[in-house]
């Protein structure tokens, strides 16, 4: 069964983060069965992100099975998931960059990641990259494609033409 992600799981930098989460509970359950009954052991704490997949999936965090099946899952997710490098021009507000990952998700794949950039030089807009095509989406590059009529524009008014 393919992983839910959640939509606060936005990068590969996200699900690395779970992963070595993950890996600190496994060496807590390592270590507490090396100890001595009764010897007291801080469990560490889980991140809310790590608590919301294992209940969207039906993991259960106590068991051995449940942790290295959740533990395979995200490691297949962050070497193989599809990856989008978007960047903006400034920095993307939260709703807009969940719209965007609801779309993404919905309509090309449910584990889909997004490395989330900025370039400045694009004005307004966005410029998608995947790794065989970009689209760019910027004011930058439409106004480079409108710069002959704009040329023509200012021509004519400098010609009194127009």
């Amino acid at each position: 069964m393919e992983l839910k992600l959640p939509l606060s799981v936005i990068s590969q930098v996200d699900v690395a983060r779970l992963l070595r989460e993950l890996n600190g509970l496994e060496d807590f359950f390592i270590g507490l069965a090396a100890r001595k009954p009764g010897t007291p052991m801080q469990p560490p704490r889980l991140s809310r992100l790590l608590e919301q997949i294992a209940v969207d999936n039906q993991h259960n965090l106590l068991e051995e099975s449940s942790r290295g099946d959740l533990s395979a899952k995200l490691g297949e997710i962050l070497n193989k998931a599809p990856l989008l490098h978007i960047s903006f021009a400034a920095e993307p507000s939260g709703r807009a960059l969940e719209s965007i990952l609801i779309w993404l998700r919905q309509n090309i794949h449910p584990q889909v990641l997004l490395a989330v950039g900025l370039q400045p030089t694009i004005a307004a807009g966005c410029v998608l990259r995947t790794p065989n095509r970009l689209f760019d989406m910027s004011m930058r590059n439409h106004l480079k494609a409108q710069e002959p009529y704009m040329v023509q524009l200012i021509q004519g008014a400098a010609d009194g033409s127009k």
